[in-house]
């Protein structure tokens, strides 16, 4: 496999687009809440789907012998992932939610050799502790010396536990052997398969969060806009342009890749948000993409 330019576009599309994704999170905090803000963009990726795979919905669909399976991936990867990064958004910057979202294939590696057998390399062992030195750098805002009086924000932790969560769901996307082909072979058909349970779970969390919460929201064309990014954008077009990039160019270098989204949320936030980015964002980035860059040596 090799890197053209045409396969490094499909790459590039993916990270910039979930950088952007954290930057309207952040842009919209006010005028809906977080976790309606998640259910609504999957309620206008799920309409935007069913055309693509219509097959999937049918009764004959091997999707619902299947059920429990992606009823587990549509909570964490559509129920959960989301809904706790734009809750994150409300108190942490999207600088720092996509350094801590970038660690995401440390974990991935780490609950491989925890609970799936996967064997790990000292190598990855070696990333795994760089990447961690770089989530500590954000979390205490570079003031090591503060360690002991270090109170964490809350929107780093949730950011946390969302990358965990999605390295276990990275884990569950293995298809059994016995699941027809057809059903994960077709982008459209897995996020769709996905979609449905997830808009479930999403909908239950948004009806939560209207009980405690008692949020309203402010309907008009800067919401609106900001929905059909956030629908069309990170959930489709990065979804699939991820999926070509990989095949194309093959995992590994498609991971360097996804590390660029916290260079892009840096870039956005600066113009967008007035957030400008501090010097120990530069030395998270570099000890994570370190890690990163360690992990994957065979």
């Amino acid at each position: 496999m090799r890197l053209t330019p045409a396969t490094a576009l499909l790459l590039v599309t993916p990270p910039l687009l979930w950088a952007g994704n954290a930057v309207v999170g952040r842009m919209v905090v006010g005028l809906v809440p977080p976790v309606t803000l998640n259910f609504l963009r999957w309620a206008i990726a799920f309409a935007l789907l069913v055309p693509l795979a219509p097959w999937v919905l049918r009764p004959g669909s091997p999707l619902w012998p299947r059920w429990r399976r992606y009823s587990l991936l549509g909570l964490l990867g559509i129920g959960c992932y989301n809904a706790l990064q734009y809750l994150a958004l409300h108190t942490s910057s999207a600088v720092n939610v996509t350094l801590v979202a970038s660690t995401m294939p440390l974990w991935v590696l780490l609950l491989g050799h925890l609970f799936y057998r996967s064997p790990a390399t000292r190598f990855q062992f070696v990333g795994v502790l760089l990447s961690i030195a770089g989530v500590l750098v954000v979390l205490t805002g570079g003031h090591w010396r503060g360690l002991g009086d270090w109170r964490p924000v809350p929107g780093d932790l949730l950011m946390l536990l969302a990358a965990l969560l999605w390295a276990w769901y990275s884990w569950l996307l293995v298809p059994p052997a016995d699941e027809p082909e057809r059903l994960h072979a077709d982008w459209a058909a897995l996020l769709l398969a996905q979609v449905v349970f997830g808009l479930g779970w999403s909908a239950l969390f948004a009806a939560g969060e209207r009980v405690l919460d008692h949020a309203t929201i402010h309907w008009g064309w800067p919401l609106a806009a900001a929905l059909a990014f956030v629908a069309i954008g990170p959930a489709l077009i990065a979804y699939r342009c991820w999926g070509l990039g990989v095949q194309q160019a093959g995992p590994a270098i498609a991971g360097v890749f996804f590390n660029l989204a916290p260079l892009f949320a840096a870039v956005l936030s600066t113009v967008l948000l007035g957030e400008r980015p501090q010097a120990f964002h530069a030395l998270a980035f570099v000890l994570i993409a370190t890690g990163i860059v360690i992990s994957s040596r065979r």
